[in-house]
């Protein structure tokens, strides 16, 4: 990391993203834009107003950009894209290796999706939030992990993780959970993405396959070992992909 880190008071409430340009993203079919600070407005914007601490990675922002942009909640962190992996993957090797720095400092994090995803409320001192602190609140979809994307979408995993078909089985009737939005207490979340980055290295490495298995890997370990723990839905998120801009009762607008 090239960037300077922010400076963080004791007990820290932080929101993370990462914005990899340059490179291929099977999801949208296209390649982003580099030092487009545009595709990172909104987020940024809607962080700072909850007055949060957000923190966007990245990999093409100029340094006049991110001085132009940066202010007393929004900071720019540059990394450098290990290809083996692909973005929608490799963020999470980013948030833990700044996290196993920092997380002394902080209290309570959520990490999200950054082009397609807002805050209209300060999740952290939502009563919901503060009454599960051993919950771990993530994003979801109006369909059960049992479909067809899914399914496609899982193949590299199924075929590196000996009780992936088992997993996709027991739980095919249950909601799909969604990656772009995913928080706790900072000491649940570190153990949450260590555990995460784990799967990615034994079992998504050098993925050639047209799915990029952040989804398969997030589900699979969310259900086997925290499914107990989960929040999703309102209040955490809006409806994924139905564009409700204008909700104020959940914390995260995905699309």
């Amino acid at each position: 990391m090239a960037s300077k880190i922010p400076h963080f008071r004791p007990n820290t409430n932080l929101i993370m993203a990462c914005h990899i340009t340059g490179v291929y993203d099977v999801n949208r079919n296209t390649t982003l834009d580099n030092d487009n600070y545009e595709l990172v407005r909104d987020w940024a914007e809607s962080v700072a107003a909850q007055k949060i601490q957000g923190i966007i990675f990245h990999n093409s922002f100029t340094p006049e950009t991110c001085e132009k942009f940066k202010n007393e909640y929004i900071s720019f962190i540059k990394v450098n894209h290990n290809t083996t992996f692909n973005p929608n993957v490799y963020r999470y090797f980013v948030y833990n290796d700044f996290l196993n720095q920092n997380i002394h400092f902080l209290n309570n994090i959520f990490v999200t999706d950054i082009t397609d995803v807002t805050l209209a409320k300060n999740p952290f001192v939502d009563p919901f939030y503060i009454e599960n602190p051993l919950a771990i609140f993530c994003g979801d979809e109006p369909k059960t992990l049992d479909n067809d994307w899914m399914k496609d979408h899982s193949a590299n995993l199924r075929k590196n993780i000996n009780d992936y078909a088992d997993y996709e089985s027991e739980f095919g009737s249950e909601t799909l959970l969604n990656c772009g939005v995913i928080g706790s207490k900072a000491p649940l979340f570190l153990n949450f993405i260590r555990k995460l980055c784990s799967i990615h290295k034994q079992a998504n490495r050098d993925n050639r396959t047209a799915f990029t298995g952040d989804m398969g890997a997030f589900n699979y370990l969310a259900r086997t070992q925290f499914n107990s723990q989960l929040k999703y839905g309102a209040p955490v998120n809006t409806v994924f992909k139905m564009y409700e801009n204008e909700r104020q009762d959940c914390w995260f607008r995905h699309k």
